[in-house]
């Protein structure tokens, strides 16, 4: 596995993610409470023993910069590293990344000179963890494939929006087709018994297999697809063309997978990992996620009621009710809030004296009662506000405070005004 390089697609503009998109690349968002949504990639990697590893990104990149420099550091004897290659221009190129493809063709000759046997190419914007090592080892090697993707069974509702494929009765792929929208072609590509049978799936009649955006290519072969070509997107051009010409197989997984491009996404997963027994299961010795060790003092609880919830390092609740929430690193919670289904990242340092002194403390004030929410970094809610969303605004966007899917957002550093009602 050393020999292995990882490349990790920090993605594009995060659109989808906004606002909490507006100041840093979408693989820097906090999740989870402690962790950055790049360390999970990394992560993966790193449990495989690939040590070589290659984040590609081109949006407001500091804090992603800065969070790799600090967090994963090799010592002295070891070639591993993790480096950023962020889009530049070149005298053979001028452009931006236009796609995932274009991201790793501008990258290719990097990836290539480290010689690597295969190339393992990981999306930054998901939740999972996999083993790897078997997916390179006892799959793609074992067939001797030019190019393996991970693979997961979904229901047909989930089916437009992902790359869905067939399969044959030792895996190989035969068909792919990117967001199919027509119920014809979507019935097409539907498991039925035998095939869930012969190959031993864990999925139900009716089921379509997507693509995880993983995959593992042979250098060559990877350089030979996209190589003085004008392809942009692995799922729409590159993957369907290689189908027909290459061995292109299949690796099926069935555990945790979480997407999570959209706000609702973003906020349903990290709700998810707040219950007893939380599919992607962040206590397993075995999967360690790394992330920035801040060394900071555990959490402070002063006469709280919480139910199903993730309280943070050095993070102060005090007097408030919690429910199905996450309160993050430095994160505070004043006396007579009440929190429900709700992700509060946190700050970057703790509270200070100065900071209660003014109109609009630090965290969360006294008497709020926040609902359905994400409250970023260092944002301030003053006292008494209210954000439950009463009215059931689908979508709004404003400079203090956005609503996407029903979500309130309030973007990192944002001041909700005491009284506030959103």
């Amino acid at each position: 596995m050393k020999n292995v390089v990882t490349a990790i697609l920090g993605g594009g503009q995060g659109a989808r993610l906004a606002p909490l998109t507006r100041y840093r690349a979408k693989p820097a968002v906090p999740v989870a409470g402690k962790f950055r949504l790049i360390d999970i990639p990394i992560s993966n990697s790193l449990k495989a023993g690939i040590f070589r590893i290659y984040v590609m990104t081109q949006f407001n990149s500091a804090s992603l910069h800065r969070h790799i420099a600090v967090t994963y550091r090799f010592d002295a004897f070891s070639d591993g590293f993790v480096n950023i290659l962020a889009a530049e221009q070149s005298l053979a190129n001028r452009d931006w990344y236009q796609g995932t493809a274009d991201a790793v063709r501008q990258n290719l000759q990097r990836l290539l000179h480290l010689n690597p046997s295969e190339i393992l190419i990981l999306s930054g914007d998901q939740l999972y963890l996999m083993d790897l090592r078997e997916m390179i080892e006892r799959r793609h090697r074992a067939k001797k494939a030019d190019l393996t993707i991970a693979v997961k069974p979904v229901s047909a509702a989930e089916a437009p929006g992902l790359g869905i494929m067939q399969i044959d009765s030792d895996g190989r792929i035969t068909r792919f087709v990117e967001k199919p929208r027509d119920p014809e072609v979507i019935e097409s590509l539907m498991l039925d018994s035998a095939t869930i049978e012969t190959l031993g799936l864990e999925a139900e009649p009716g089921m379509l297999l997507a693509s995880m955006g993983i995959y593992v290519f042979r250098p060559a072969v990877l350089k030979e697809l996209l190589d003085g070509t004008t392809a942009t997107d692995f799922g729409k051009e590159v993957i369907p063309g290689a189908i027909d010409s290459l061995e292109v197989y299949s690796f099926v997984e069935s555990g945790y997978w979480r997407d999570i491009g959209t706000i609702p996404a973003f906020h349903q997963a990290n709700l998810e990992l707040t219950v007893p027994v939380p599919e992607l299961n962040l206590y397993n010795p075995d999967f360690p996620i790394f992330t920035h060790p801040r060394f900071l003092p555990g959490s402070k609880i002063h006469s709280c009621e919480i139910t199903q919830s993730i309280l943070s390092d050095g993070s102060i609740i005090s007097g408030s009710k919690l429910s199905s929430s996450i309160v993050g690193i430095r994160g505070v919670v004043r006396s007579g809030s009440i929190i429900d289904r709700t992700v509060i990242m946190g700050a970057t340092h703790f509270v200070t004296h100065s900071d209660e002194t003014q109109e609009v403390p630090l965290g969360i004030g006294t008497n709020c009662h926040i609902r359905q929410a994400i409250i970023d970094l260092d944002a301030c809610i003053g006292h008494d506000s209210k954000l439950v969303n009463a009215a059931g605004v689908d979508e709004i966007e404003t400079e203090n405070y956005s609503i996407r899917g029903g979500i309130i957002v309030i973007p990192r550093g944002a001041v909700i005004p005491p009284g506030s009602v959103i």
